[in-house]
């Protein structure tokens, strides 16, 4: 009987290791892919003329402008929640391509509080969104969807353009 309580609290003790290292590797893919939407998007914002910032393919969708400060206000109350602050963007200015560059940069600082602040100890946590409670983990994975979504969105608005999206720049090897 000893050996057999002994071997249940090794391998429970393994088992808790083993789901360490894999909250550990979620943990940084969800930042991972944080980053990497953050620099396509950014990247973008940089990339479209402020003339074709008024572009829409098509009427009744959203102009490349309006895609970006949908970003910046998701961003911002979504980051904010999830890192335990109140959101103090109300809008973003679609004046100017200066002035959505200028929210996105605001939305991003305060994505990068939450998602700095997710560790393998927090991750499952539960968090009150604007859509109810989720794991910390899981609204930071929603909001990259999120924003992988607005990205292939601009993405298209690009190509359309003629301009090349900073993730295909990258694996063209630019």
């Amino acid at each position: 009987m000893k050996n057999f309580v002994g071997l249940a609290a090794l391998l429970l003790l393994g088992g808790t290791a083993a789901i360490d290292a894999q909250t550990t590797a979620l943990v940084n893919e969800v930042k991972q892919t944080y980053q990497s939407l953050k620099n396509n998007l950014t990247k973008s914002a940089e990339k479209i003329p402020e003339e074709d910032y008024s572009f829409k393919p098509t009427p009744e969708i959203r102009s490349a402008s309006e895609v970006l400060e949908h970003v910046v206000m998701a961003q911002a109350h979504t980051c904010a929640a999830i890192a335990g602050d109140q959101s103090t963007m109300t809008s973003v200015k679609a004046d100017s391509k200066a002035s959505v560059i200028a929210g996105l940069k605001a939305a991003f600082a305060e994505c990068d509080k939450a998602y700095d602040g997710l560790t393998d100890a927090n991750a499952m946590e539960m968090v009150k969104t604007g859509r109810g409670e989720r794991t910390r983990v899981g609204a930071l994975i929603g909001n990259s969807n999120h924003d992988i979504e607005q990205y292939a969105i601009l993405s298209v608005y690009m190509r359309l353009k003629g301009i090349v999206p900073p993730s295909s720049e990258r694996s063209a090897g630019k």
